[in-house]
């Protein structure tokens, strides 16, 4: 069943991942001949906000996967975390986090 799920998810994710990589490139190509701005001062200090703290917060979360990971090959008692999770874990903390403060920044009035 194992195996299902791992083609399953080798076929659909990249395919995902292409789909929204597109589609944003056709947004950005479509507003860009219409003559909207692809990015003014307000989007590109909010991006550089986001993406500071999203570094902040991935660097963290990345130290205590390499803490998790050492205690976990140190004593054999406790469960290991497997290295390819915590690779996936952290690079979804950081695009997680740096969507998600791009959306909250933007929603505020005063930056």
């Amino acid at each position: 069943m194992s195996d299902l799920w791992f083609a399953l998810g080798a076929i659909l994710l990249p395919a995902i991942l292409m789909l929204v990589g597109i589609l944003i490139i056709w947004r950005m190509l479509k507003d860009k001949k219409s003559g909207f701005p692809v990015a003014d001062e307000r989007t590109r200090r909010i991006s550089g906000r986001a993406a500071s703290y999203a570094l902040v917060i991935g660097s963290y979360f990345m130290i205590a996967m390499i803490a998790l990971l050492t205690i976990g090959q140190e004593f054999p008692g406790l469960p290991a975390l497997a290295p390819r999770y915590a690779l996936v874990a952290s690079l979804l903390a950081l695009d997680l986090s740096f969507l998600g403060l791009r959306w909250y920044f933007g929603r505020k009035a005063d930056l």
